[in-house]
């Protein structure tokens, strides 16, 4: 039996949230994409709190044109937000989504910003 969409993106997120977890030195990237939007957050694990987070539903991005410069500007915005907080490093979790359109373009965006992973 094959896997929907769906669980096959569960069953990936949980195998890479097996071995990614953020820390205070190295919060989490968790990028959350909808067919609309796209969402990210910086986690700290450890304490179980959201450092940052951005979203295509900000007032300053929600006018750009097109998704692709909407995930590009979410990722700027949110190594903005990181680098007030004094955060530098972090690990990129891609939430079970491929590398690539909106996922790699929010990425692109982050490390333009100054963040390093």
């Amino acid at each position: 039996m094959a896997f929907s969409k769906e669980k096959r993106r569960q069953k990936i997120r949980k195998r890479i949230r097996r071995d990614i977890a953020g820390t205070g030195t190295r919060p989490r990237l968790s990028v959350f994409r909808s067919n609309k939007e796209i969402y990210a957050q910086i986690i700290d694990d450890v304490e179980g709190k959201t450092l940052a987070a951005a979203s295509s539903r900000d007032k300053d991005i929600s006018s750009a044109e097109g998704k692709m410069e909407q995930a590009t500007l979410v990722g700027k915005a949110l190594a903005e937000k990181a680098k007030e907080a004094g955060i530098e490093t972090i690990s990129f979790d891609r939430g079970g989504y491929l590398y690539h359109g909106r996922v790699k373009s929010l990425a692109e965006g982050a490390r333009e910003g100054g963040l390093k992973f």
